[in-house]
């Protein structure tokens, strides 16, 4: 915990109390209330968390002014370009880039954890034909620890570390038979000897009647959808992840709750609400059209996939991702496939259109991994599995950091309580 070299003085009612302010080393300071409510009987008011820090972290930093992401001090175009996943995921959860030797020795301990338990199996076929894949994989993880009780003790370091490896490399698995279960396919198995991203690219794509080889662009560019993905700071699926640790619930029932909350249209759901945008759009025509009624304030109207809450100036993992989709959609063509014509074409015109550089409302991550997912033939409904994949290590780095937390309580947030006060209860006769 940082020290506090400097207070605040808040006045209620002519009483004064001082709240120590700490410095970060990087971002705002931050006012240390965990007193006031005992020091002075009031609550603060905050919905949606926008003005405060829920813990202190050592993994990610973001500055949304300046477009900055960094993970333990690395910038994300920086990881991006340079890295792969596994590599960053060495880095989220260790705090330093690894040697050659570490590097191996993690990616051989996760490749070895890719297959799951047969008997999980049984849960897959449980499910409707229909089911939404986020919905198999919220309870395949969960059934996880009733298959894993050696890795469950919070307690215990080695479990913890056991259970991380086990999600992260587990977790394409469960994504690609979710997938192959609602396309009435048989499911693939993990092979050794690909690497994460391909391992996960075969499993959803490949079946017995033929051979099935990972173009290496499709590849990298998976693979950069998971680097970008990785890790966001104290996002709404992430913190739902600590408030799930925070009462001592095992690691798998943890990322379950993150899944779950992962599934919103408003957090993971945003790169295939911007997919359904684009389709509504229909041909690249209509576009001026559509891009009228975003400007109308009258309007509810928004043009998914373009600005974020956080990033007040431009997405800075939008960059490298667009890259990749460029090099996605030059390798696949898209001259007939009307989504991706209308995406270019929207690209163009917002870009140009001064009304969206002055509110800053440029195109973020989810747009060019939503371009990128459809050309490469997943459906829209797993485009929130795979963005559930690549967050699991951010996930469980944050698990792993809150568990070791010396101030760990569990979560318990207040309320601005506007119901009824005390009333005598009348017998139903009587009513």
């Amino acid at each position: 915990m940082a020290k506090s070299t400097k207070s605040a003085t808040l006045t209620i009612d002519g009483n004064s109390y001082e709240l120590p302010i700490y410095s970060p080393t990087a971002g705002p300071d931050v006012l240390d209330i965990r007193k006031l409510y005992a020091q002075a009987g009031v609550f603060t008011y905050d919905p949606g968390f926008t003005s405060t820090a829920s813990c202190d972290s050592t993994i990610t930093f973001i500055d949304g002014d300046k477009g900055e992401l960094l993970h333990r001090g690395y910038p994300i175009d920086q990881l991006a370009s340079k890295s792969h996943y596994l590599e960053v995921c060495y880095v989220l959860l260790y705090g330093e880039l690894p040697s050659p030797a570490e590097l191996e020795d993690f990616e051989n301990r996760v490749t070895n954890h890719t297959m799951i338990h047969e008997q999980m199996i049984n849960f897959f076929r449980g499910f409707r034909r229909d089911a939404h894949p986020m919905a198999v994989m919220v309870g395949v993880v969960g059934a996880m620890s009733a298959f894993y009780h050696d890795s469950t003790d919070i307690n215990d370091p080695w479990q913890r570390e056991v259970a991380s490896i086990r999600l992260i490399a587990k977790m394409p698995t469960i994504a690609a038979m979710a997938y192959k279960y609602t396309v009435g396919q048989p499911f693939v198995y993990p092979r050794n000897d690909l690497d994460y991203a391909s391992n996960f690219l075969r499993m959803c794509f490949a079946v017995p009647a033929e051979d099935y080889v990972v173009n290496p662009i499709l590849s990298r560019a998976m693979d950069r959808i998971f680097t970008l993905h990785a890790d966001h700071e104290q996002n709404a699926s992430t913190s739902t992840v600590r408030l799930a640790s925070s009462s001592g619930a095992n690691p798998f029932a943890c990322v379950a709750a993150g899944i779950a909350c992962l599934w919103g249209p408003a957090h993971g759901g945003a790169n295939q609400a911007c997919l359904e945008m684009l389709k509504e759009i229909g041909t690249p025509d209509r576009i001026p059209e559509f891009i009228a009624r975003a400007k109308d304030k009258n309007d509810p109207f928004r043009l998914m996939g373009f600005g974020h809450r956080v990033y007040k100036n431009f997405d800075p993992r939008a960059t490298v991702m667009k890259e990749s989709a460029d090099e996605v959609l030059d390798l696949l063509g898209v001259d007939n496939n009307p989504i991706l014509q209308v995406a270019k074409e929207l690209e163009k015109q917002a870009l140009e259109d001064p009304y969206f550089a002055e509110k800053k409302l440029f195109p973020n991550v989810d747009f060019y991994s939503g371009i990128i997912l459809e050309a490469m033939g997943f459906p829209t409904s797993m485009f929130t599995p795979i963005f559930a994949v690549a967050r699991t290590v951010g996930w469980i780095s944050q698990w792993k950091e809150q568990i070791s937390d010396p101030q760990l309580k569990i979560g318990r947030p207040r309320q601005l309580y506007l119901g009824a006060t005390t009333r005598d209860y009348v017998d139903i006769e009587n009513r």
